[in-house]
């Protein structure tokens, strides 16, 4: 028999030609960044003048930009532990729910994904004037915990849409509480799930500039707002090395949340074939 060749229509040429082009569109702007970073000069110039170390030096030794790196891993970690633990909670309910009410509800949770993010700063803004506590590190965490709860939401729901409810009506029967079922059977089972969401609800807290400038005081100005600031103030490569910290974080958690996935699949196609 003649050997057959699968060879690609031109159509999947075009699309993967245009798809490339896209990617470097948006990519191209943001990895010009990093270079600026290792400048020897003063200002944001290409050709480079040389390549130093002096900016990262600067920034790593610099109390103020320091200082905002740490209150936004403080804010990030915080957002992270309540949008995980909200979300997940709502997810399962959400899952479970039948009714028109788990519809209404979904629709509300995700809104913040809809609604511009300086609407919500401002909304945001007016509540916590009203109730005392503007300009605080809560304002922070609880704003970036309402922007970021949608994700974990959608996630763990996901998640949730494979997996076997039986499971937890098997160990229900046999004698657990809805808590140790929860906890014991069905939390490990969507665990990839609520990792990725904590990532990513970590990822979109990090790198939030609007809701930091309405809901934060100087004393909790966190790294996008100094980088803010600083394109204002005085334009110098230190910023590109803030901006290229953002980047190698961002893309950090990315690959993990894809290795998280990846290995939730591996997991499901394996516990599918021994059944």
């Amino acid at each position: 028999m003649t050997p057959r060749f699968n060879a690609a229509r031109p159509t999947d040429w075009l699309f993967n030609t245009i798809l490339v082009l896209m990617l470097g569109f948006l990519l191209l702007p943001i990895l010009l960044v990093v270079p600026l970073s290792f400048s020897s000069g003063d200002f944001f110039v290409y050709p480079l003048p040389g390549v130093s170390m002096r900016w990262y030096a600067e920034f790593f030794n610099n109390p103020v930009w320091m200082g905002s790196f740490r209150n936004s891993l403080v804010v990030a970690l915080c957002t992270m532990v309540f949008a995980t633990t909200l979300g997940t909670l709502a997810a399962v309910g959400l899952w479970r729910s039948k009714s028109w009410i788990g519809t209404t509800a979904t629709a509300l949770l995700i809104s913040p994904l809809i609604i511009p993010v300086v609407i919500v700063a401002i909304a945001l803004f007016f509540l916590y004037a009203r109730l005392g506590f503007a300009g605080s590190m809560w304002a922070l965490v609880m704003g970036h915990t309402a922007i970021s709860l949608p994700l974990v939401v959608l996630t763990v729901g996901a998640t949730l849409q494979g997996f076997n409810p039986n499971m937890t009506r098997a160990a229900l029967s046999l004698g657990a509480t809805p808590v140790q079922a929860f906890f014991g059977v069905m939390l490990p089972l969507i665990a990839p799930g609520v990792a990725t969401g904590a990532l990513f609800a970590f990822a979109t807290s990090f790198d939030e500039a609007v809701l930091s400038l309405f809901l934060g005081s100087p004393e909790q100005r966190t790294l996008p707002r100094q980088i803010f600031s600083g394109l204002r103030e005085s334009i110098t490569p230190v910023v590109a090395v803030a901006a290229t910290l953002i980047i190698v974080l961002a893309t950090s958690l990315l690959l993990l949340a894809q290795y998280l996935r990846s290995r939730a699949e591996r997991l499901r196609e394996g516990r599918d074939a021994g059944l």
